[in-house]
């Protein structure tokens, strides 16, 4: 190749590099993330918040209670902080409509905690409780209760645990406590409700929980190349732990389900949110849609209380990150959320591979690189026996020609003579496929692992500031394409002609590919290929040199 070329290939390649830059500037940057106040309670506290409640009897909108438009205007918003969850409850209804995470960011580099629900102009995503049926307040036709609060303000402070009492009297004297427990480190909210019933009948009612959402994106979704994290609602039932209802699915029909236990939950990318009902009971489960909003939620079995006597009934709700540990820890199969698809199987013992590596470390990069040398020493034998039928077939390279045009014309006496070649030397023409149908499914399992792990959200690794995210520069994926390209120099070279032009090509389009990947993804890929590199240049040497080739094994 003469210099003149050289120079022109060079300079078409920094030009590609600075127009795939300038387009990633211009076009591949989501909006950055900001968090919205709720200022006021009109924007919550309409008629649309009395039309949403369950009924007792088949889990319908309360469409017949009547809206109350000046018990909104009594009522306040309490504001809750504890080192992970910062809380805004509207005291009518005492619902959570606001949800923070302080320990999770907005944005890379932003100081605002990533608002994971809220009530605002724009998005509708909250958290609803209440007590239906015969004497359940929120089922009153004077509207859903208004609470009274001592504070305003709560925070956890050095405490480990944190109670927020909402207080109500209905009309015949029933005193009512609204209770949400927060504890330090939890994303995991208490809810009790305890009836003190002084009046002379009996009290019944019936506890619900629901989460109403609008259909607007998730903020945390990735606009890049590549397959999508759900978003939805699941249900865990006795008969499906884990079923997944979208929003199409909801268009199309509500979904309803009485068991026992089981949970409702809204998932997003990295995030979700699940009401929880305490254990030992039956559930009634239901979605609904209502006036452009989707409502997923829980209503207990009938509850009595006897005059003279309290009862308390109680039920947790979830708002986080997708952290393992606290959502088993909450529900054993809440965890199920953190979606790996079919090859579950694989992504499991990866992730908790992967978690092992970084506590080791204390790096996800670095973790990500140990994960990757201990793949690649579990399939090693695999590899070698590949590497070593594709060295033979390098060093053998010139015989096969001489083949092909000894017999070109006589493709039977051809095919006869390689055979011959093939068994004389134990070549395997498709050993050198192995390594990559070995590697697919913990390549496509790995993705889903470092997809769905939110651990690696904002996670730093060298000039990385983000493994979650594509490499912004489009460095790793330079240098993986550079390390197939230089892996093709070591394997032999096709002797169908059109297939070796496609071989020349495939480092290209992956480098393509790997433009909007995961830099956790790349990172792994260019580390596994360096190791193969390796590995591959040393069996070759082995080989062609004639030396001891069952070191190569």
């Amino acid at each position: 190749m003469d210099v003149q070329r050289i120079i022109l290939i060079t300079a078409m390649a920094l030009i590609s590099y600075m127009l795939v830059l300038q387009w990633n500037e211009d076009y591949g940057q989501p909006a950055p993330a900001t968090e919205q106040a709720v200022t006021s309670v009109s924007a919550y506290s309409s008629s649309s918040a009395e039309t949403d409640l369950p009924q007792a009897n088949d889990g319908e909108a309360s469409a017949d209670v009547p809206a109350t438009g000046t018990a909104a205007t009594n009522s306040q918003l309490i504001t809750v902080k504890t080192d992970v969850l910062n809380l805004i409850i509207d005291t009518k209804g005492g619902d959570i409509i606001q949800v923070s995470l302080p320990e999770h960011k907005a944005a890379l580099g932003a100081d605002q905690p990533f608002v994971l629900m809220e009530q605002t102009s724009n998005r509708t995503y909250v958290s609803q409780s209440g007590l239906v049926g015969t004497n359940g307040p929120d089922a009153s036709k004077d509207g859903r209760p208004t609470f009274s609060v001592a504070n305003t303000d709560y925070s956890l402070g050095d405490a480990d645990e944190l109670n927020v009492d909402l207080l109500f009297t209905d009309s015949n004297g029933v005193k009512i406590t609204k209770r949400y427990t927060l504890k330090r480190g939890s994303y995991t909210v208490g809810l009790s409700y305890t009836v003190d019933n002084q009046s002379q009948q009996n009290w019944q009612a019936n506890l619900f929980g629901q989460i109403k959402r609008d259909r607007s994106e998730d903020p945390t979704s990735s606009t890049d190349m590549g397959m999508q994290s759900y978003l939805g609602a699941v249900f865990s039932t006795t008969e499906d732990n884990y079923q997944k209802i979208d929003f199409d699915d909801m268009d199309d029909a509500p979904f309803k389900a009485t068991t026992q236990d089981g949970y409702v939950a809204f998932v997003q990318h990295y995030f979700v949110s699940a009401w929880i009902p305490e254990a030992g009971a039956e559930y009634t489960y239901k979605s609904r849609k209502l006036n452009g909003n989707y409502i997923v939620g829980f209503i207990s079995p009938d509850f009595m209380v006897a005059p003279g006597q309290s009862k308390t009934v109680s039920a947790n709700f979830f708002a986080g990150p997708k952290d393992q540990e606290q959502m088993e820890a909450a529900n054993e199969n809440l965890k199920l959320t953190v979606d790996y698809g079919w090859l579950w199987w694989i992504a499991s013992p990866l992730y908790a591979i992967l978690k092992w590596v970084y506590s080791i470390v204390g790096n996800w990069g670095l973790a990500i690189i140990g994960i990757t040398v201990i793949v690649k020493a579990a399939l090693f034998h695999l590899n070698a026996k590949a590497f070593k039928s594709m060295a033979k077939m390098r060093k053998f390279g010139p015989e096969m020609q001489r083949m092909k045009e000894l017999y070109g014309d006589d493709r039977q006496k051809m095919s006869q003579e390689m055979m011959k070649l093939y068994q004389k030397e134990k070549i395997n023409p498709l050993g050198g496929c192995l390594p990559i149908v070995a590697q697919m499914p913990i390549f496509i399992a790995l993705y889903w692992v470092l997809m769905e792990s939110v651990e690696l959200r904002h996670a730093e690794f060298l000039y990385l500031t983000d493994l979650s995210v594509k490499d912004p520069y489009f460095i790793l994926p330079i240098i993986m394409g550079a390390s197939m390209f230089i892996q093709q120099m070591l394997n032999p070279t096709p002797p169908d002609p059109m297939q070796a032009k496609i071989m020349k090509m495939l480092p290209i389009l992956f480098t393509f590919f790997f433009l909007w990947f995961p830099a956790g993804l790349t990172l792994y890929w260019v580390v596994n290929n360096i190791l193969s590199i390796a590995q591959q240049y040393v069996i070759n040497k082995q080989i062609e040199g004639g030396g001891d080739t069952a070191k190569a094994k």
